[in-house]
């Protein structure tokens, strides 16, 4: 066989793993990406995308394409009846329109099914990585030496095999990971909550709900049960529930038994119907041990298993890869210690408890549940990678009944301010940050010029950016002043690439002490 060397091997090429490889290119890592699949998914499987995932898609410039292809924000509702011509349905989550409350992002939420979506993750990691992108392609074996990875991949399409070595091993391959099992990592958690008969459809039902559009439809007893979800005017989910036994249900094969299920979950006898695609999946909710071990590294499904109760599962994966890739680039290019991957797991291993929690709840809420497009937003991280604060100046982010509040505490996502001078591009706080650190002041101190030149003289990529709301803008400027919570002309924030703090504070006269605090969060040797 022959054999070639990488820094880092994705193995999966979903959401998760290509939205990985895309960061991976933004921090110039050399990576290569397989998936056994020798194309995109036909399958809208996940359909929610929020508001920090549609950040994440905003830095590597792909916010564009996922907002023309997704549905309009006035579809996202949820509808609730016996099926879909119910006089007495319910209809609830009125999307909010721009202008209305507080501005909490500049990339808010979406409806985008992963049929939808995928194409345009992978046309982009194209773009950005060129052939190291592999479909068809998948991970025959691998072993983990302590040094690297050795792996034998095998091309689908031909049976040929060829050896690679990799740095670094990061499973994004699903459920059934292939990469967790050879890594020898567990899953813990309930399974079988519920099975069900995903199938894809075309029917001409735009004009039946022309007065009840909505992104979700949830149809309850005495009706068939089960949920519907449009992608169009006529392309149609339905995810039929089975019976607990698992010989039960309908035949996938049978085209005609499938119309008559959804015939009747629609509540039209004669509709016409045109069965595309059948797929089955249990509800289950689990997570990983742990998201290391030795030079391997999971991510997505392969770490947690997400009830689809909640629209987080996708989501909650692509943050992973958000914490993961500026990790990697900074160990790949020698200036951090390989303890700052362990930080990975205590960072986003709480995020996944948190969200599989609130799903489970969600599954067994038969009244109904909220989703909520900005609860990813309040992740904080608590890591060695952190520099916690040592006094209570400033609130921290929180989701409640009363909305949304963002804070700035360090390990907190870098808030939303928005910007009213500067380049036409950059119009958010948010579009300040990487691609390597970012020191965010309030002025133009040359205190801070010194010492972010003393912490690039040491290797470590870092840009400074004074946040210039406009001077006229007092609400702006008013409103950056209460995030960093000081008033100190001094103040500023330390950002990490992947937009979270990790240090907060004013001015320090000794020019040892940012490169020092940036190598403590780098675990540098």
């Amino acid at each position: 066989m022959t054999e070639s060397h990488t820094s880092v091997l994705v193995v999966g090429g979903g959401p998760v793993g290509l939205a990985l490889s895309c960061l991976l290119s933004g921090h110039g890592v050399d990576h290569v990406l397989i998936e056994a699949h020798p194309a995109a998914s036909r399958h809208p499987k996940a359909r929610g995308v929020s508001a920090r995932s549609m950040e994440v898609f905003r830095r590597i410039g792909l916010e564009g394409v996922v907002r023309a292809a997704g549905l309009p924000a006035g579809q996202v509702h949820f509808y609730r009846g016996r099926d879909l011509v119910d006089p007495d349905y319910v209809r609830t989550g009125l999307a909010q329109e721009p202008g209305e409350g507080p501005e909490h992002t500049p990339s808010p939420g979406l409806i985008c099914s992963q049929d939808v979506l995928e194409p345009l993750l992978l046309r982009r990691a194209e773009e950005l990585a060129g052939s190291r992108v592999r479909f068809g392609a998948r991970l025959v074996s691998f072993s983990d030496d302590g040094l690297g990875v050795q792996s034998v991949v095998e091309e689908r399409a031909t049976g040929r095999r060829y050896g690679l070595r990799a740095d670094w091993l990061v499973g994004c391959d699903g459920a059934a990971s292939t990469v967790r099992a050879g890594a020898g990592i567990a899953m813990k958690g309930p399974t079988g909550l519920g099975r069900y008969l995903s199938i894809r459809f075309e029917a001409p039902l735009g004009r039946v709900v022309a007065d009840r559009a909505s992104a979700s439809y949830f149809l309850t007893a005495p009706g068939r049960g089960g949920f519907m979800a449009v992608d169009n005017d006529r392309h149609w989910i339905y995810q039929y529930p089975l019976a607990a036994d698992a010989g039960a249900g309908a035949d996938p094969k049978d085209h005609r038994v499938l119309a008559g299920l959804v015939r009747t979950a629609v509540g039209i006898p004669d509709l016409d119907v045109t069965i595309r695609d059948t797929m089955t999946w249990r509800m289950n909710a689990q997570l990983a041990d742990s998201y290391r071990s030795s030079r391997v590294l999971l991510a997505g499904d392969a770490a947690h298993v997400v009830p689809p109760t909640g629209g987080h599962g996708m989501n909650t994966g692509i943050g992973d890869a958000d914490n993961l890739a500026w990790k990697l680039a900074a160990v790949t290019a020698g200036y951090a210690g390989e303890a700052l991957l362990d930080t990975y797991e205590a960072e986003r291993r709480p995020v996944a408890r948190q969200v599989i929690d609130i799903s489970t709840d969600n599954a067994t809420n038969r009244a109904g549940y909220r989703i909520d497009d900005e609860l990813l937003l309040t992740a904080a991280y608590r890591s060695a990678a952190v520099v916690p604060d040592p006094g209570p100046a400033g609130g921290h982010s929180t989701l409640d009944a009363a909305g949304y509040r963002p804070g700035c505490r360090p390990g907190e996502r870098v808030p939303h301010v928005r910007l009213t001078q500067g380049p036409a591009d950059v119009t958010s706080t948010l579009d300040l940050i990487g691609p390597g650190f970012t020191l965010l002041t309030a002025d133009d101190d040359p205190q801070w010029q010194l010492q972010a030149e003393a912490v690039r003289q040491a290797g470590i990529p870092l840009t400074l950016r004074a946040v210039r709301t406009g001077a006229q803008q007092e609400a702006e400027t008013g409103q950056w002043a209460r995030l960093i919570g000081t008033d100190h002309a001094g103040a500023a924030l330390l950002v990490r690439p992947d937009g979270h703090i990790a240090w907060r504070g004013t001015c320090p006269a000794d020019l040892s002490t940012l490169p020092d605090l940036v190598r403590r969060i780098l675990a540098t040797p």
